[in-house]
């Protein structure tokens, strides 16, 4: 029997796969899922050059329309969004809020949202004047890699920078004109997860364009910190400790705070740190989770994905039916042989934390 509708938005290059796990999670508690796989992703890299944000808002409200359409008028709806698709999430609320004929979702779920990201992609458009000649054609691509992931595209368009700066610009018009309005206050409950270590979206934007803007105890913001082990933090670049600190120090911050971080610089082990909404209290919970060894922190790519991910898993996993790991894959020879950067295959492709993620996502379904 169904208990609830879900829908769930993955981000840009990328494919249904990658929100996957979290939609088994929701159905087998009971929810019925649709897991939408957005205009121009999905088949080949150059079908995202002709998509724009009208295209990927027309399908969220076309998914909205079948997944309520499923189960029973009053059970509860989420909507689940993965970077570019946390942003469609709440670009859908916001128009909802604004139109009564759309329905407002009674929770949204979100994973590294894009409501901040680079200023480069703001000058992505300059391509087009040249990019129709054959010869200009590579202008239109960031990068054009081999496509070696079958369910993310690894070459970039430019244009798809492009729509999603589009996207932040929208969403950022409308909080502002929904707070003028003081109507935030009805934003449904939120609970978000980012990692303070994300070179793809702004951590602090979904601060303070997000959760600073959208009013009520009902939201929750859960980080997660870098490794914090002094031998680990003495080669890094940035520790964000100064971002923390500002982040901490805040007043009767209007949202729930939580920080997953080590429980001393000593240790791998990992620990909660959360300060409810409104209280300068602090409270800790042990997660019985650790940092796998080589690790220093999460990336923009791994928040979704569980250990147990047969492509983008650790070592503990099932080998993928095409033969390759993508979360493990350690590659050793010559300098210069490879397609594929090094800098790809370093980045981190799943979640050692999922766990407490699941934890926090049974706890919201209706029992």
């Amino acid at each position: 029997r169904i208990r609830g509708r879900a829908l769930v938005l993955h981000g840009l290059t990328d494919s249904p796969y990658s929100l996957r796990k979290i939609g088994q999670i929701l159905s087998h508690n009971g929810f019925y899922v649709l897991g939408l796989r957005l205009p121009g992703h999905g088949t080949i890299p150059s079908g995202i050059n002709a998509a724009v944000v009208e295209d990927w808002v027309a399908a969220v409200r076309i998914g909205v329309r079948h997944a309520l359409a499923q189960g029973e008028v009053g059970q509860p709806f989420f909507i689940v969004g993965y970077s570019n698709g946390a942003a469609l999430a709440i670009k859908y609320t916001l128009d909802a809020l604004e139109d009564d004929l759309l329905s407002v979702p009674d929770h949204l779920i979100l994973f590294s949202p894009a409501v901040g990201i680079t200023p480069f992609a703001a000058m992505a458009d300059w391509h087009k004047v040249i990019s129709f000649i054959p010869y200009f054609e590579q202008f239109q691509w960031t990068d054009i890699r081999l496509e070696y992931d079958p369910y993310k595209y690894t070459s970039f368009p430019k244009n798809a920078g492009q729509q999603t700066y589009n996207l932040t610009m929208d969403i950022r018009k409308q909080l502002t004109r929904l707070e003028k309005a003081n109507r935030l206050s009805e934003f449904p409950p939120t609970l978000a997860f980012q990692s303070v270590a994300d070179s793809t979206v702004s951590t602090p934007a979904v601060v303070r364009r997000l959760y600073e803007k959208i009013q009520g105890q009902q939201h929750e913001l859960v980080l997660f910190d870098i490794n914090r082990i002094a031998l680990t933090r003495s080669v890094l670049k940035t520790d964000f400790q100064k971002f923390m600190d500002q982040l901490w120090k805040k007043p009767n911050q209007p949202y729930r705070l939580t920080m997953i971080t080590n429980v001393g610089e000593n240790t791998a082990e990992v620990l909660a740190r959360t300060r409810e909404a409104g209280s300068d209290k602090i409270g800790l919970t042990t997660l019985g989770l650790q940092w796998p060894e080589g690790v220093y922190s999460l990336s923009h790519l791994a928040l979704p994905f569980s250990p147990d991910d047969p492509l983008y898993g650790n070592k503990g996993a099932s080998r993928p039916t095409h033969g390759m790991n993508l979360g493990t894959l350690e590659p050793r020879g010559e300098t210069n042989m490879l397609q594929i950067p090094l800098s790809a295959l370093m980045r981190l492709r799943y979640n050692p934390f999922f766990p407490y993620i699941e934890e926090r996502l049974v706890e919201l379904v209706p029992q």
